[in-house]
């Protein structure tokens, strides 16, 4: 929990994270959708729950007008102060954001995503990205015993 009281305390941090079913329930209801309540309250949806529901699972938890899907899961990216997917971005570009990748981890349960804080995120040594394919390609120069052999066994 002191983890929950530090991101609270971070300004960065949406407050959304920590919030308990009946929150979030109170969250549907607040932006008029009532009928939702009981979609978010039957299939446990906390803060965390929220936060990793992408729009495909809606008609899993209840939700199956499109109008209604798009304009909560709109809400939901403002309530977490994510932007807008970019669908033609490329996947050799860096993520967007590190709150968008601290969300993605923090969505999970266990010891260590509990004990993640936002500040702790941002100071880890550990790469956050690598491009695809880092440090795996091989590129032999031209001429090179390896390319001759393979050259050898394609003829």
């Amino acid at each position: 929990m002191e983890s929950a009281v530090a991101d609270l305390k971070d300004g960065r941090v949406p407050s959304a994270l920590y919030w308990s079913i009946p929150q979030v329930a109170d969250w549907i209801d607040d932006l008029g959708f009532p009928a939702y309540r009981e979609c978010f309250t039957t299939n446990l949806i906390d803060g965390r729950r929220l936060i990793a529901l992408e729009a495909s699972a809606f008609p899993k938890i209840g939700i199956t007008d499109f109008n209604h899907i798009k304009s909560i899961s709109k809400s939901i990216r403002e309530l977490l102060s994510l932007e807008e997917p970019d669908w033609k971005r490329s996947i050799s570009f860096p993520p967007r954001e590190d709150l968008g990748m601290f969300l993605e981890r923090k969505m999970t349960k266990g010891a260590s995503r509990d004990a993640m804080t936002y500040k702790k995120f941002l100071l880890d040594k550990n790469p956050k990205w690598r491009p695809p394919l880092a440090n795996m390609c091989l590129i032999l120069p031209h001429g090179s015993p390896a390319q001759s052999s393979q050259q050898a066994v394609d003829h």
